[in-house]
C-alpha cells in the first residue's frame, strides 16, 4: 500500500513583467535546468456547503491536464512565509467527478470520509492556468526543485479574477535547497510570499472578496499553545516578524502612507527583540547576519520614519500654536523635500536590491528549516523543549531587570541613559506582546497600560532631540534664510519648554509601572 507524499513548496507572487523575464531565463547561479514545458490546467474544487474541508485545511479537487484527469486531496493546506507542505494524496480519475476509491492511503480515504459524513460534495470553483514548469538541479548535491510559472484566472458565479503565482517545489534534496534557489532565481526582483493557497484564494473569491491591496500591515495577535515547546513559539513569532516585515516593504513601494515604513521599523525591532529573548536556547552564531541585515534595513526604514514624526508630528501642529509672525512655509517644504528626494527614494531604491531579496528569505529559511540548531550544544534538545510558560517568566524577568536598573535612577538618568531605558522599555513591551496569550488577561493588560504612559515620554524626548538637529536635516536646500531659521526656533524652544514639563511626571509613571503586578511572576 502506497503512502501519501508531503510536497514541500515555495509561493511566491510577482509582477507579471517580471515572472515573465524570469520565465525567459534558462538557468540560475549554482543550477542547471531542464527544457521548460507549458500546458494548460483546469481545476474544480469541491467541498460540502458549509465548507467542512476548508476549515480542516484540505482541499480536493479534479485536475484536467490534456486529455487526462487527476484527483488530489491535499491535507494541511495552510501557508505561512509562502511555504507550504501539506501531505498530498493524487490518483488517476476517469472524468470531472469524484472517486474516493482510488486514494491507496487508508489515512487520507479515512480522513476526508469522517469529516464528508453524509454531506454533499459540490463544485466550489475553478482555476484555469496556463502553467510552464521548469526543474533546477544543483550543481553541487542534485538537489531538485520544480519551478512552475502559473498564469491564469480563478473562475466563480459567473465572474473571473486573475491569478500570477511562481510555485517552487522540492523534488529531491534538502528543504534549505529552495530558498537558496529562489535567491539565485529572483536576484533583486520584489517579491511577495504568497499568503494563500490556490484553493483559499478561490474560496475567498467565490464569496466575492476581492485582492488585498498593499496597504500598511500590522502584526497579528501571536496565539501560543500552552504548555507547547520554546521550538515552536520561537518559529511563531518568527513567522509573525517575517509577515510583517515583508508586507510592508511592498506597502513602503506602493504609496506615501507614513504607517509603512513605520510598521516596517516595529516589525525589524520585533524581529531583533525575538532574538535577544531567546538567545539562552539558539545556536549563538545562527542570528548574526540575519539580525545585522534587519539593523540596516531598520536605520534606512528609520530614517524616512523620523522625517515623517518631524513634520507630522513636531513641526506641523505647531503652525496653529505660532504667532503669525513666524511661518513654517520654507521649513516644511525643504523637510519635504528631503524626505522625497532623500530618505524616501533612497529606502525604496534599498527594498528592490537582492541584499533585501536575500533577507527576506534565509529568514525564511531559518525559520523553517530550523536555522537555530547548535550541533555542538548538546542540551539544546532540552532547552528547546521545555514548556514555553518557563522559558517566558525568565526572558520578560531577565529584561524587567535591565529596565529596573534604569528606573532606580530615573531623576539622575543622562540623555545616552534616558534613550537605552527606552529601547529596553520596547523590548519589554515586545516581549509580552509575544507571550501576553500565556497569562491572565486582567495582569497583562494593567501592566503594558502603565508602560505605555511612560514608554510615551521618553518616546517625545527622542522626537524632540530630532527637532534639535533641524538645523542639520535641513541643510541639503542650501537655504539659510531668516524665515526657516525664525521657525526652526520656535520649535525647538516650544518642544523643549514641552519636554521638561511632561519630565516632570516620569518618576511618578515609574512608580506606577514598577507598583504594578508582573504577569510572569
Amino acid at each position: 500500500m502506497s503512502k501519501s507524499a508531503r510536497e514541500i513548496e515555495l509561493k511566491l507572487e510577482l509582477d507579471p513583467k517580471a515572472q515573465d523575464a524570469i520565465k525567459r531565463a534558462r538557468t540560475a547561479n549554482g543550477f542547471t535546468a531542464s527544457k521548460a514545458v507549458t500546458k494548460t490546467l483546469r481545476s474544480i474544487y469541491f467541498d460540502t456547503p458549509d465548507q467542512t474541508l476548508r476549515k480542516s485545511k484540505i482541499s480536493l479537487r479534479v485536475r484536467k491536464s490534456g486529455r487526462n484527469w487527476i484527483q488530489t486531496a491535499k491535507l494541511g493546506t495552510g501557508v505561512m512565509g509562502g511555504l507550504s507542505s501539506p501531505i498530498e494524496a493524487e490518483h488517476p480519475v476517469k472524468g470531472r467527478a469524484l472517486d474516493f476509491s482510488v486514494i491507496e492511503d487508508p489515512n487520507v480515504r479515512d480522513r476526508l470520509l469522517a469529516l464528508i459524513g453524509d454531506a454533499k460534495l459540490s463544485e466550489c470553483f475553478e482555476t484555469v492556468m496556463k502553467r510552464t514548469t521548469r526543474e533546477l538541479i544543483r550543481k553541487t548535491d542534485g538537489a531538485r526543485i520544480e519551478l512552475a510559472f502559473d498564469t491564469g484566472k480563478i473562475l466563480a458565479g459567473g465572474g473571473s479574477q486573475p491569478l500570477v503565482e511562481l510555485e517552487m517545489e522540492l523534488k529531491a534534496g534538502p528543504s534549505l535547497a529552495v530558498f537558496e534557489a529562489a535567491k539565485a532565481l529572483l536576484k533583486d526582483v520584489p517579491f511577495r510570499f504568497s499568503p494563500y493557497s490556490k484553493a483559499e484564494r478561490g474560496y475567498r473569491f467565490s464569496e466575492g472578496q476581492t485582492p488585498e491591496e498593499l496597504t500598511p500591515f500590522f502584526a497579528s495577535k501571536i496565539s501560543l499553545a500552552a504548555g507547547g515547546s520554546v521550538e515552536h513559539a520561537f518559529r511563531d513569532i518568527l513567522r509573525s516578524c517575517l509577515t510583517q516585515i515583508s508586507e510592508n516593504r511592498l506597502a513602503v513601494q506602493s504609496s506615501n502612507d507614513p504607517e509603512g515604513p513605520h510598521q516596517l521599523r516595529i516589525g525589524l525591532r520585533r524581529l531583533r527583540s525575538a532574538f535577544r529573548l531567546f538567545r539562552p536556547v539558539l545556536n549563538p552564531v545562527s542570528t548574526r547576519p540575519l539580525d545585522t541585515m534587519a539593523q540596516i534595513i531598520a536605520a534606512k526604514a528609520g530614517a524616512l520614519r523620523d522625517l515623517d514624526v518631524l513634520i507630522d508630528e513636531i513641526v506641523s501642529p505647531l503652525i496653529k500654536k505660532a504667532p503669525t509672525s513666524v511661518s513654517f512655509n520654507n521649513l516644511l517644504h525643504d523637510l519635504k523635500s528631503v524626505r522625497a528626494k532623500s530618505a524616501r527614494a533612497n529606502l525604496g531604491d534599498y527594498l528592490k536590491s537582492a541584499d533585501v531579496n536575500a533577507f527576506l528569505l534565509d529568514l525564511a529559511a531559518y525559520t523553517e528549516c530550523r536555522g537555530w540548531l547548535d550541533p555542538e550544544n548538546f542540551d539544546q534538545t532540552t532547552l528547546l523543549a521545555q514548556p514555553v510558560e518557563v522559558h517566558a517568566n525568565k526572558a520578560l524577568e531577565k529584561q524587567w531587570g535591565k529596565i529596573l536598573g534604569y528606573g532606580k535612577r530615573i531623576e539622575h538618568l543622562s540623555i545616552p541613559e534616558r534613550h537605552e531605558m527606552r529601547k529596553a522599555m520596547k523590548k519589554m513591551r515586545y516581549g509580552i506582546e509575544f507571550f501576553g496569550c500565556l497569562y491572565p488577561k486582567n495582569t497583562v493588560k494593567p501592566f503594558l497600560k502603565r508602560m505605555k504612559k511612560l514608554q510615551n515620554i521618553f518616546g517625545y524626548l527622542n522626537d524632540v532631540a530630532m527637532a534639535e538637529q533641524l538645523p542639520v536635516t535641513c541643510s541639503p536646500s542650501g537655504r539659510n534664510d531668516p524665515e526657516t531659521a525664525q521657525a526652526i526656533g520656535f520649535v525647538i524652544g516650544w518642544h523643549e519648554a514641552q519636554c521638561k514639563s511632561s519630565w516632570q511626571h516620569a518618576k511618578g509613571y515609574w512608580e506606577a509601572t514598577r507598583a504594578t503586578p508582573k504577569c510572569w511572576t
